[in-house]
């Protein structure tokens, strides 16, 4: 299966990066019909997809991660979206006995103590269970935009995702900040009110701030840390070869 996708992808990528989001979203769904998954964490850009999705009524499979710390606010926006656009949207748990076990070995707030114990938890809370939500499909949509951070900026619209064997098509790859206010704003596209609060990237309470005037995207997301190691591993990004 994973062979047949990646051929595939390989015929796709040139040809789906010139369409528009609509028009994308169509040919996928014609090339892996009940293939197509999308996951939103409720920011700014998985809003804007999530309305493409429901303009288009293409069937698209949706679903969070609920990690257990998200924001207050994030729930809001989660149920203020199931009352727009009448979407269903599957949460995605983390596995009980694990993250049991991690939490009473190492304490609820660990990811403040290693890099280590951070990724663990990530991993737990969040990569684990992007790959059950994954399994059987072969494109995966995501809200993922090259201003977010320096590791994306060699990243393709459409990508051979090797880490989880899927087809990634990152349809905002190219929009900047303002193209995608302006949107929501035109739309009236419900959001996240962390937004306006100087939240940028929009994760778990106790791993995001506010960025302060100056600082770059990613600032704002395990700020403890090295810039370097500011990724959770859903997003690995690897150059596809034939």
């Amino acid at each position: 299966m994973s062979i047949q996708l990646k051929d595939s992808f390989l015929s796709l990528q040139q040809y789906i990066s010139g369409l528009s989001i609509n028009e994308a979203l169509e040919k996928l769904n014609e090339a892996f019909p009940e293939q197509l998954v999308f996951s939103t964490s409720f920011s700014y850009e998985d809003q804007v997809i999530t309305d493409y999705i429901s303009e288009t009524a293409i069937p698209v499979s949706i679903f969070t991660l609920d990690t257990g710390r998200l924001f207050p606010e994030t729930y809001s926006t989660w149920s203020r979206t199931l009352e727009r656009y009448q979407l269903t949207i599957d949460a995605y748990y983390p596995q009980t006995e694990k993250l049991q076990e991690f939490v009473r070995e190492y304490g609820p707030n660990s990811f403040y103590e290693s890099v280590e114990n951070r990724k663990s938890c990530c991993h737990i809370r969040k990569v684990e269970p992007l790959k059950r939500a994954l399994a059987g499909k072969a494109v995966w949509i995501t809200g993922l935009r090259a201003e977010h951070s320096p590791n994306r900026s060699d990243m393709q619209i459409l990508e051979w995702d090797e880490a989880n064997q899927i087809i990634k098509y990152n349809p905002l790859l190219h929009w900047a900040t303002e193209e995608v206010r302006q949107y929501i704003d035109q739309r009236n596209v419900p959001y996240n009110a962390l937004h306006d609060r100087g939240f940028v990237s929009i994760g778990c309470a106790p791993c995001t701030r506010a960025i302060k005037p100056g600082e770059d995207f990613r600032a704002g997301r395990w700020w403890w840390e090295d810039a370097s190691k500011k990724e959770c591993g859903l997003h690995v990004h690897q150059t596809a070869t034939t």
